[in-house]
């Protein structure tokens, strides 16, 4: 029996995949690198520090530090959340369904919480959710499964018992090494790739999230 829900954040419950690459594209043009599309998808799901520290060994700069850069990005990002961010479809309507089954509800993002917080406020979301757990506050982000263990911890079910939403490739690796029960939603870009098949459930968007699905993962259980 599911009972608890844990909801990754990014390029799920808010459109910030595009802000994101926003905001690292403008902040890493001071230090010299130039980031096409293409830079950016191996990283979806990890720590913004990571990123960074990705950058720093192959495209070595001298100042500012990362510590300065990581802190520039944030807070170019939360200026684009506040101008621009967007929820995706079909997120008050899936709140609203486990709220209704009085589900204890909780995000798990590699996101710092202060741009949890921002993204969540923005949409006017945050009163769903019990508690907050950001991967910056755990030695590995996402594809480990690091975050994932301290909100089923948190939540206080086995692992399977608390049901994931996930969009990344990375995020999915962390849930099911978490061994919770996982819903995909790929990006439309990547909904037919095999590699997300592994999840117990994959889905177009949040919207097509029903009764039938709920019951179907409560009957593996």
């Amino acid at each position: 029996m599911i009972k608890g829900v844990i909801f990754d954040l990014d390029g799920l419950l808010i459109d910030s995949e595009p802000l994101w690459r926003k905001a690292e594209r403008k902040v890493f043009e001071t230090v010299g690198i130039s980031l096409g599309d293409g830079d950016f998808e191996h990283f979806v799901g990890y720590k913004i520090s990571e990123v960074v520290d990705f950058w720093h060994q192959h495209k070595p700069w001298e100042t500012p530090s990362k510590e300065m850069i990581t802190s520039n990005i944030l807070d170019e990002l939360e200026v684009l959340i506040e101008a621009e961010g967007l929820a995706k479809p079909g997120v008050i309507e899936i709140l609203d369904f486990f709220k209704h089954k009085k589900l204890p509800m909780v995000v798990a993002s590699s996101s710092p919480l202060r741009i949890i917080k921002a993204a969540l406020n923005k949409l006017g979301i945050l009163g769903y959710f019990e508690a907050l757990f950001s991967a910056e506050f755990e030695a590995y982000g996402k594809p480990h499964p690091a975050v994932f263990l301290t909100a089923i911890q948190h939540l206080g079910f086995f692992p399977k018992e608390c049901l994931v939403f996930e969009d990344s490739f990375n995020g999915l690796i962390a849930s099911k090494a978490a061994r919770a029960t996982t819903v995909s939603v790929p990006d439309g870009a990547h909904f037919t790739e095999t590699r997300f098949d592994i999840a117990d459930l994959k889905l177009i968007t949040l919207s097509h999230w029903n009764e039938n699905h709920w019951e179907r993962l409560n009957l593996r259980h």
